[in-house]
């Protein structure tokens, strides 16, 4: 199976440098994010897509439709792409980070998963890619979410380095993935 991944466009909230992991606020692609698409939707127009996942957050279901007017296939939306549940919603990520620099693999702050939990549900998600066919399948998720994927499929990555790998907007990688 070809499997795309690429990290959702340039949101306000990335602007005000904030934590967004509720579905429900409003948190959209900046013009710059939308640029950001429409340079990833051209470079991604000669895939073969048969359809395109999106966590349950408006900025990367933005992002695909974007991405989506090359392909006009199915969006569908897939619970394990969420954005890590921080715990620290509308509030500023460098105080998130502050938070959990004690411990930041397992610290869980205000009811917020920690980033190996956060891996775990990835990784839920990659077994669940692996026994869906031969179909060639867009993933439009987050920044953590894209980390995790590099490390599973490029290898050579400990935990304690996911912190390190930084994965711009709309940033897309190609991965093929063995059953």
């Amino acid at each position: 199976m070809d499997f795309y991944c690429m990290r959702h466009g340039r949101t306000n909230y990335n602007d005000l440098g904030l934590c967004n992991d509720d579905s429900g606020r409003d948190v959209y692609l900046t013009e710059t994010g939308i640029a950001q698409a429409q340079s990833a939707a051209h470079g991604l127009r000669g895939a073969a897509f048969k359809r395109i996942l999106v966590s349950p957050l408006p900025r990367t279901r933005q992002t695909a439709e974007i991405v989506n007017r090359y392909h006009q296939v199915p969006i569908e939306i897939h619970a394990d792409l969420a954005d890590i549940r921080s715990g620290f919603e509308s509030k500023p990520v460098a105080d998130y980070f502050a938070a959990i620099d004690h411990d930041p693999l397992r610290a869980r702050i205000n009811g917020g998963e920690s980033l190996l939990d956060h891996k775990q549900r990835v990784l839920r998600f990659i077994d669940w890619l692996r026994v869906q066919g031969d179909e060639t399948l867009l993933v439009v998720a987050h920044e953590e979410t894209m980390r995790v994927f590099i490390a599973c499929f490029e290898g050579g990555i400990e935990d304690a380095q996911l912190r390190d790998i930084h994965v711009g907007n709309c940033e897309y990688r190609h991965y093929v993935l063995p059953r």
